[in-house]
């Protein structure tokens, strides 16, 4: 067997320290900021509440406007539609009647018309609220009124960018919650099913205590693929709703060019949320050793900010930036769902257990600031491990 098991109380042991290490800024959302500049974009979360994890490269931005192909300019920096077409052997249709949800907290005023910029910038579809493709909703299903401003703009453009460039065809709906709390996004959650959703992405996350299934209903809605962001702070308590049973929990890669076949090199990235639940129950599908209850993550994708995707957005930045973290590998996966068109396939994360082999496997990375004495539970190794789950996607025939 690949895994070498670990006593329980090294287990505990190097999980109180990956905690402290990341509560004291010597973590691995710490080390990420350092060599690369790069930042939270939420605020920090107030007791109660929920945070993005989207991350901004404060030190590599694309400049502003519409650059690309039809003004015969460079594109901006960061990975576009077509490199993460190229990474993951997409094809360039699909899609087209399928409708996926994004679901934050506040309102991005500016949301469309950032889009329209991103997607013009590289050739995409038009995809707005007068052709039908694009609709904004509040946590109630209502054109207005709308939340308020809860520093969420960033990652409210990220999620639609990456769903935009793997699956242009899609039809996106924006649900805005009231507030950035686990009761007012679950809400939201429940609205995007209700209007017609076949995916959720939800690019958020708290942390695992006692309660933390009180809202796990929500995220359960049958033929709907509902997917979250695994956590950016390595190897410690798993994140909700990332970790409910129903929900496709989505950690991060590090995606580099490369001369191989493929054409890219992909390793774990370092701050990809992984975790074994101290309090949900192992679903029957999951069979690792070392956790004896919910492990995530499930599958993964590009999200490290030092190897980020390009977006546009104008209410926090000033145009284009290079993003990443958890928050950009949750609605590509959603938006790859949707490019195959077989929502119904994910009641959970099962499916994607059962043809791993379909995948990436990425058998590189480990989690910062943490040692698990090379466990799978903080270290990429062939097969299924914590930071990557079962791989990242390899076309869309494990979708």
């Amino acid at each position: 067997m690949r895994r070498s098991p670990i006593r329980r109380t090294a287990l505990v042991a190097a999980l109180i320290a990956a905690v402290a290490g990341v509560a004291a800024g010597t973590g691995p959302a710490a080390a990420a900021g350092g060599a690369g500049s790069v930042r939270d974009v939420c605020p920090t979360a107030r007791p109660g509440q929920l945070r993005c994890l989207a991350k901004v490269r404060s030190d590599l931005r694309g400049g502003h406007g519409v650059r690309g192909p039809a003004s015969g300019t460079a594109l901006p920096a960061g990975y576009g539609p077509a490199d993460l077409r190229s990474a993951y052997d997409l094809p360039t249709t699909g899609g087209a009647d399928q409708t996926v949800a994004i679901v934050d907290a506040g309102d991005a005023a500016n949301a469309e018309a950032d889009l329209a910029v991103y997607r013009d910038t590289y050739g995409l579809p038009a995809c707005t609220t007068a052709n039908g493709c694009f609709r904004k909703v509040n946590q109630d299903g209502q054109a207005s009124p709308l939340p308020e401003d809860a520093g969420w703009s960033v990652e409210i453009a990220l999620d639609l960018d990456m769903v935009s460039a793997v699956c242009p065809d899609c039809h996106i709906l924006l649900v805005e919650a009231d507030y950035p709390d686990a009761g007012s996004l679950s809400t939201a959650v429940d609205t995007a099913a209700a209007l017609g959703a076949t995916e959720i992405s939800n690019s958020y996350g708290g942390g695992d205590g006692h309660g933390v299934d009180q809202y796990a209903a929500s995220y359960r809605h049958p033929g709907v693929a509902v997917v979250a962001s695994s956590g950016d702070s390595g190897y410690g308590n798993p994140t909700a709703p990332a970790e409910y049973p129903s929900v496709i929990a989505v950690g991060g890669t590090s995606l580099h060019r490369d001369g191989s076949a493929r054409g890219w090199a992909e390793s774990a990235w370092s701050g990809s949320g992984t975790g074994c639940s101290a309090y949900l129950a192992k679903p029957a599908w999951q069979h690792d050793p070392n956790c004896p209850n919910r492990m995530i993550a499930d599958i993964a994708a590009v999200a490290d900010p030092n190897t980020g995707v390009a977006v546009y957005e104008t209410e926090q930045e000033t145009g284009w930036i290079v993003a990443g973290g958890t928050s950009a590998s949750s609605p590509i996966v959603a938006g790859i769902i949707a490019l195959a068109g077989n929502p119904d396939r994910y009641p959970d994360a099962s499916y994607f257990y059962a043809h791993g082999e379909q995948l990436h496997d990425i058998v590189t990375g480990a989690a910062e600031g943490v040692d698990c004495g090379g466990d799978y539970l903080c270290t990429a190794l062939p097969g299924y491990d914590g930071l990557t789950g079962n791989g990242t996607p390899n076309g869309i025939a494990a979708f």
